[in-house]
């Protein structure tokens, strides 16, 4: 099936006992046994929900994986990743990543004997000079958050496995979604979503997701996810699938508008930097259009006026934008990195890897555009 077709058809079929076309919300935490000592396909939903299997399946269709788990939050997702390594493992992770993502890095697995070593991911020989014998796991995003760095997935993939090739490639595909990459057939071993973003869509619920096409990583996974509980719950699940089925018209609408937003700011005196792939001047632009479908629906920037009296100005002045943590809602949101999506992450790392107090990041919605810019245009203004 296209891609279009998947989001809605994608490894769903209608309810087995009453033939409904949407898979309903087994709202029930456990099953009855109709045999003692014989098993079922469902006993107890922290294990398995219909409705979270719909789901499941949805999302390894999407990825073109095999098994799909969804999970209570993002971060419980890489939490699960996390936890198929031992004590003394090292993990190499791009140096421009979600604060959450670094907080759970640095203050929960460090102390549990994890190492992990941060480099620039567009430098190929500082990935392959960071590689040792202890090395299991490279994580990654692409495109980043909030600076829109692009990552050449299957050069990486290639570098990696060429010199050890049990290594897993884990990828945090949030901003793209499957619609614009699709990291396992880039040569990725894992991808990660938080589902809240985009594959949910409606800023109504807080989800996590993990697809794979190795079934011994896949059952060490499910274990995992199993033996320390954090699934998404079957409502959550059930919006998640509903979200799903406009994904691909919902990217269609951020990429246009993103894309328009960008052109905006960048000719905009009062502007100073834009980041976005879909700029020709962005340093990753050649590697986005060869990977992406389209550029995806977040644009970050800076005022010229760095100050942070300027920079709050405009937050406060900004009105169809709306002040908020996450992205990826059809509804258009802005964010200051430094003090909400990266307030964990200490300033002097922040600013080594050019999080400034002055970064404002915009998740464009799915508004008219017209209505878009003259919120733009109206809060630069003021």
């Amino acid at each position: 099936m296209k891609f279009n077709t998947k989001t809605i058809h994608g490894g769903q079929k209608p309810e087995a006992t009453t033939g409904a076309v949407v898979s309903p919300i087994f709202q029930t935490s456990t099953f009855a046994q109709f045999n003692a000592g014989e098993s079922q396909a469902y006993n107890y939903s922290r294990g398995a929900n219909p409705t979270r299997t719909a789901l499941e399946k949805s999302l390894a269709s999407l990825e073109n994986g095999t098994h799909g788990f969804a999970f209570s939050s993002g971060l419980a997702a890489i939490d699960c990743v996390l936890r198929t390594l031992k004590p003394g493992d090292e993990i190499i992770a791009g140096n421009d990543l979600y604060g959450g993502t670094y907080r759970l890095f640095t203050q929960l697995f460090e102390k549990y004997g994890l190492k992990f070593i941060y480099v620039n991911m567009n430098s190929k020989e500082a990935l392959l000079n960071a590689i040792s014998e202890k090395t299991t796991l490279v994580w990654l995003e692409t495109p980043t958050n909030p600076l829109l760095k692009i990552v050449d997935i299957k050069a990486i993939s290639k570098a990696v496995k060429g010199v050890n090739s049990a290594i897993l490639i884990g990828i945090d595909n949030t901003f793209a979604t499957p619609y614009l990459q699709q990291p396992l057939t880039l040569g990725a071993d894992i991808v990660m979503h938080s589902a809240t973003k985009y594959l949910g869509g409606h800023s109504d619920l807080v989800m996590g997701a993990l697809v794979v096409k190795n079934d011994k990583l896949a059952e060490e996974l499910h274990f995992n996810q199993f033996a320390a509980g954090a699934i998404a719950g079957p409502m959550d699940s059930f919006l998640a699938l509903r979200g799903i089925k406009t994904l691909h018209i919902r990217m269609q609408r951020h990429c246009e508008n993103a894309i328009k937003v960008a052109v905006f700011l960048k000719n905009h005196p009062k502007v100073g930097a834009v980041y976005f792939p879909g700029l020709e001047d962005h340093p990753n632009y050649k590697i986005a259009k060869k990977q992406m479908k389209s550029f995806g629906g977040v644009v970050s920037f800076s005022l010229k006026d760095e100050s942070k009296a300027a920079t709050f100005k405009f937050l406060e002045n900004i009105k169809l934008f709306t002040l908020a943590e996450s992205l990826g809602g059809v509804e258009s949101m802005v964010n200051h990195s430094a003090t909400m999506s990266h307030a964990s992450m200490p300033k002097e790392e922040r600013l080594k890897i050019g999080i400034a107090d002055s970064l404002i990041r915009l998740s464009v919605g799915i508004e008219a555009i017209e209505d878009v810019l003259a919120d733009l245009e109206s809060a630069l203004n003021l």
